[in-house]
């Protein structure tokens, strides 16, 4: 009898702080701990490397360096898992100009059609929902796939974790988990859109229903 086990799905994790004990990076550290079987989560951690967009140097910075590494990784995975800070009421600059260099036209094309999940730590009582509204807003811009729902929003992110990293509430770990599961399905539905929309000529618009049905 054949045993049929569930596609593993490659997750590419992005922190939008470079802070090497960030909330967010612990969020992801702590969705690595929590994914379930079918989902290999790595979290990206280069991002520093990627320089400020300028485009008199565009051509040059993405055949090389942190530029193209974070390219190459973002193609190499199934899906993004991004957890943002909340800077001033919106995502934080390192991380818009990440998407910035991945937006830009190559014969890759990271993000159109990329399955991505949102969520986010502050230290703040309102848990990232304008830096997560910013980012979405971007994402979509990009034509990327981001998952509507569930959402995360981890709030007072000081008191959030323990000495270990891992969130306090079981009730939080249990919403981390549950993303992880949607975000799951909502790449195997990603990919099987991708491939009725390439044989069928009249599916242009089956990325857009795909995020419009949720």
């Amino acid at each position: 009898m054949t045993t049929h086990h569930p596609p593993r799905h490659r997750i590419l994790a992005l922190s939008g702080s470079l802070r090497r004990d960030s909330h967010n990076r612990r969020l992801l550290e702590a969705a690595i701990r929590h994914a379930p079987g079918n989902l290999q989560i790595t979290l990206y951690d280069d991002l520093a490397d990627v320089p400020i967009f300028n485009e008199d140097r565009e051509a040059a910075q993405l055949r090389q360096g942190g530029v193209r590494r974070l390219r190459e990784a973002v193609v190499n995975a199934d899906g993004l898992l991004i957890a943002t800070p909340e800077y001033n009421q919106s995502m934080p600059g390192v991380l818009k100009n990440a998407i910035d260099w991945l937006s830009r036209p190559g014969p890759d094309d990271p993000l159109t059609g990329k399955p991505a999940a949102i969520m986010g730590a502050s230290t703040g009582r309102w848990g990232t929902r304008l830096a997560q509204a910013a980012l979405r807003q971007t994402l979509a811009a990009t034509e990327s796939l981001v998952m509507p729902a569930p959402m995360l929003f981890v709030r007072d992110a000081e008191q959030a974790f323990d000495n270990a990293g891992e969130l306090r509430d079981p009730a939080m770990r249990e919403s981390l988990h549950e993303l992880l599961l949607a975000f799951s399905l909502w790449i195997e539905r990603a990919g099987t859109t991708a491939v009725r929309s390439m044989s069928n000529p009249h599916a242009n618009s089956s990325f857009a229903r795909l995020a419009s049905n949720q």
